[in-house]
């Protein structure tokens, strides 16, 4: 039996990282704040993202995420 994989050379390279970071393309909102957070979307929890996008802006997304 052959294996395709050894058959192929593979690259150990570094992912750049404009790949690994996506960023917002576009306004971030308080669902996306909510969703990222992995909160359900309630009023509750949609106060909340408000509130902490106003104090922290588009930077509360990033904060959230890995």
């Amino acid at each position: 039996m052959s294996d395709q994989s050894d058959s192929s050379p593979q690259r150990d390279t570094v992912t750049p990282d404009a790949l690994l970071h996506t960023g917002s393309g576009g306004e971030v909102t308080a669902e996306d704040l909510v969703l990222a957070s992995g909160r359900d979307i309630t009023p509750q929890n949609l106060a909340w993202a408000e509130r902490k996008l106003a104090a922290e802006g588009p930077a509360a997304l990033d904060k959230l995420l890995p």
